[in-house]
């Protein structure tokens, strides 16, 4: 079956990417996975100023995935621009990449991507809008709402020519609404889902389990409501969907490109195993030809084409 699509203006040799946060930027992995046998990977979020993140600890273990309070660490955009880009465009020949942007307010979002649009060793941006907002919204994220979603992108693709994928929560009313808002002010594609909300805590003394309090829920139990995200969105955009949620084996993958996804992307499962992304690679392979395919596109949004999944 052939794998490789294309999109964006390039080939994917295959429609598996790692996400955001999951591989830093490519080069904390080199040792251990070849990166050259994914489709591609999404570097860690980048902002104006260095972030230490938040305190430990960041990661709670659940039987149906992960809670996590990272708090967007990263060395800033100067030291993305002289050390972390150079090193990819090196080193990183057949994977596409695209830099994840974050900030506290539109202004900052569109001032990573100018400083960073001019170099090497990336496809494009990912706009994170999961970040909080401080402009508006009483601080709540900007992929909450259509209108705060549009600012972030319409500000950023003030700035790039380069594809813009908009990142969106799962836990809006209506994920359509801001994905027709994300592409109309100029995003090229949609990647769905960020994590869900979510608070553990110790059944004896009542504290949260991680340092920051609440957390972004990912996983296994994240996964029906990524699908069910991307089977919407389908139905309001056409521009490409990035599946990514859950995503731990190859039949997962499959449920987002029936749902409308033409890549996806392996987050969480890629911290119990790094080999997590090529095992999907592999099997979406194998299922593909057990089910008489011939290329991966054909199950592409064969969700809304059979009239299923409603």
């Amino acid at each position: 079956m052939r794998l490789e699509q294309t999109l964006f203006g390039t080939t994917f040799q295959n429609p598996v990417l790692l996400a955001a946060g999951t591989c830093g930027f490519g080069r904390e992995l080199a040792d251990v996975i070849d990166l050259d046998r994914l489709g591609g990977f999404v570097t860690k979020s980048v902002t104006m100023e260095p972030r230490a993140g938040n305190p430990a600890p960041r990661v709670a273990e659940l039987d149906v995935g992960m809670v996590n309070s990272i708090g967007l660490a990263n060395p800033g955009v100067e030291r993305v621009r002289s050390e972390r880009l150079p090193w990819i465009a090196s080193n990183v020949r057949l994977a596409r990449v695209f830099v994840s942007v974050a900030g506290h307010n539109e202004q900052e979002y569109a001032a990573v991507v100018e400083r960073l649009d001019s170099e090497d060793g990336f496809l494009g941006f990912e706009i994170n809008l999961s970040c909080p907002n401080d402009t508006g919204l009483a601080g709540l994220p900007f992929a909450l709402e259509a209108d705060s979603t549009a600012a972030v992108m319409a500000r950023c693709r003030s700035v790039t020519s380069r594809p813009l994928l908009a990142k969106l929560a799962p836990n809006v009313p209506d994920i359509a609404v801001v994905a027709r808002a994300a592409v109309d002010a100029g995003a090229d594609g949609i990647t769905l889902v960020n994590t869900m909300p979510a608070l553990v805590m110790h059944p004896e003394s009542g504290e949260a389990a991680l340092g920051a309090g609440p957390g972004g829920l990912s996983g296994g139990a994240l996964r029906p409501a990524g699908v069910r995200c991307t089977h919407r969105a389908r139905e309001a955009v056409e521009v490409p969907i990035v599946g990514v949620g859950g995503i731990n084996c190859a039949s997962d993958a499959v449920q987002y490109l029936r749902a409308g996804a033409s890549l996806v992307q392996v987050g969480t499962a890629s911290f119990a195993d790094p080999h997590a992304g090529e095992r999907v690679v592999r099997g979406l392979d194998r299922l593909g030809r057990r089910a008489g395919l011939a290329k991966v596109s054909e199950w592409v949004g064969a969700a809304h084409s059979a009239g299923r999944g409603q």
